[in-house]
């Protein structure tokens, strides 16, 4: 039996960022699947505005790049991901999650920035309710219409807490790896100045192309895909 959430997803303005602070940091070394390995400093925060256990991982030369950031060099490169325990762990194909942490791993520690991990499974929906949201997919709704379906909004986040995490480090002009418009939209409006917004890869298998479909024409993200057999 499938519970309907009556979850809505309230809207983001300036108003809701709250200052947050740093509450932990610690170096971890990192080794992918594939071989590639680096070294991220994990951050943890006090005063997060959803109380939740993001994660912020400064990698590359991330305390260079805030320095010297302006006209000449880059602001800082920011993926802010949601969390994706079927794709980011289990490698499922089902979606594009788990290439797209691997990929922007490597892109912020060879420029410097930060990737911001947060705890919003299945566009805020959580896992229970994603596999629910799978069900229906198989049965024919696309990933939008089965969150409908369930009771949800089509996409749940919010990244008051990923503004929130940016400020603490002063980071608040950034670049931002990402398809999705929304994002960038939301951490304007929470007054995070993003000068561009660099797209993610195109990670396509047979079990994604529907999805990613959707994505690019219900959501408008930046996605070009070839036809699929």
């Amino acid at each position: 039996m499938i519970v309907v959430s009556e979850t809505i997803k309230k809207p983001v303005t300036a108003a809701t960022l709250s200052a947050a602070t740093v509450r932990s940091q610690v170096t971890v070394p990192l080794r992918f699947t594939d071989g590639y390995t680096t070294t991220a400093e994990v951050l943890t925060f006090h005063g997060l505005a959803d109380g939740k256990e993001h994660l912020l991982l400064a990698l590359g030369e991330w305390e260079q790049t805030l320095q010297a950031h302006g006209a000449q060099t880059p602001a800082p490169l920011v993926r802010v991901h949601s969390e994706c325990l079927t794709g980011d762990v289990f490698g499922s194909e089902r979606c594009d999650c788990g290439p797209q942490l691997r990929e922007a791993v490597e892109q912020i520690a060879a420029t410097g920035g930060f990737l911001l991990y947060l705890r919003q499974e299945g566009r805020g929906i959580g896992l229970y309710s994603k596999l629910d949201a799978y069900a229906l997919q198989d049965d024919g709704l696309d990933t939008y219409e089965a969150n409908l379906a369930l009771g949800h909004g089509e996409d749940e986040r919010d990244y008051t807490a990923a503004a929130q995490m940016l400020a603490a480090l002063g980071a608040g002009t950034v670049r931002l790896l990402t398809n999705n418009p929304d994002k960038a939209a939301q951490l304007t409006a929470l007054g995070i100045n993003v000068t561009g917004q660099v797209p993610t890869g195109v990670h396509l298998s047979a079990a994604n192309h529907r999805y990613l479909a959707a994505k690019r024409d219900h959501t408008a993200h930046t996605l070009e895909l070839p036809a699929f057999p």
